[in-house]
């Protein structure tokens, strides 16, 4: 799957994107609250709101003060990979409830392992490192699971239609495949304001220090890894779209 044509990588990635995933999971919000009851589309807005908090939380610890597990090669969870492996399974739920339980438990499952090929591309396209998508696959799937196990025996089970629903959720999933929200410079904007450095830590230098005091050269000179000093000739671009 590696060999895949890297375009079609990155057509598998854009499915986790921020821009498609939160207009579906507020769709699913107000669904549940159309067919259901309000406390059933906060509840699943508050525990996304709870991963969506953590993934941010990591990304400024590392972007404002170059917090991460170096041996892991970890500088924050993937919002990607936990978008995608969170909405898509309590979307599949959505459109199941009136389904039997073997049916339920089938879509949620395809629904996580999209959820974890998404996760997968983010390695592939080198937008994070494994133990990033890992983590950031495993916060999203349980998100999810935790609100399957919630919803799974709301009654009645049929009170939505389900072909509106299908369509609704089908139309934002390929409509807004390719829109990108620019979450990576926002929250790189609110790790300077936090931490007052006047560039974030970014994951070159911060391996490479390292690099710098593994046992083969403990004479070699360290630099202390700090965020990037202003020079004349060199500029450090903030990406456009989630990490």
């Amino acid at each position: 799957m590696p060999y895949l044509p890297y375009h079609l990588w990155l057509t598998i990635t854009n499915f986790g994107g921020a821009g498609l995933t939160l207009p579906l999971a507020f769709a699913i919000a107000l669904w549940l609250a159309f067919g259901y009851s309000w406390r059933l589309a906060a509840g699943w807005l508050a525990l996304l709101g709870v991963a969506i908090a953590l993934v941010t939380a990591t990304k400024i610890a590392f972007l404002g003060w170059g917090v991460g597990v170096r041996v892991w090669d970890f500088t924050g969870l993937s919002g990607h990979a936990m978008l995608a492996t969170a909405v898509f399974p309590v979307a599949a739920l959505l459109v199941l409830l009136p389904a039997p339980p073997a049916v339920r438990v089938a879509g949620v499952t395809l629904a996580l392992l999209g959820g974890a090929l998404v996760g997968f591309s983010r390695v592939v396209i080198e937008a994070h490192s494994p133990s990033e998508a890992i983590t950031g696959c495993v916060v999203g799937a349980l998100t999810a699971l935790v609100f399957v196990r919630v919803a799974w025996n709301v009654t009645p089970p049929g009170r939505l239609p389900v072909l509106p629903v299908v369509l609704s959720l089908m139309v934002l999933t390929f409509g807004l495949h390719r829109v990108h929200l620019p979450t990576q410079r926002w929250v790189t904007h609110i790790a300077l304001k936090v931490s007052g450095h006047d560039h974030p830590f970014v994951r070159a230098r911060w391996k490479a220090l390292r690099d710098a005091i593994t046992p083969d050269s403990p004479a070699a000179p360290v630099t202390p890894v700090a965020p990037l000093q202003k020079t004349r000739n060199v500029a450090v671009p903030l990406p456009d779209s989630d990490a």
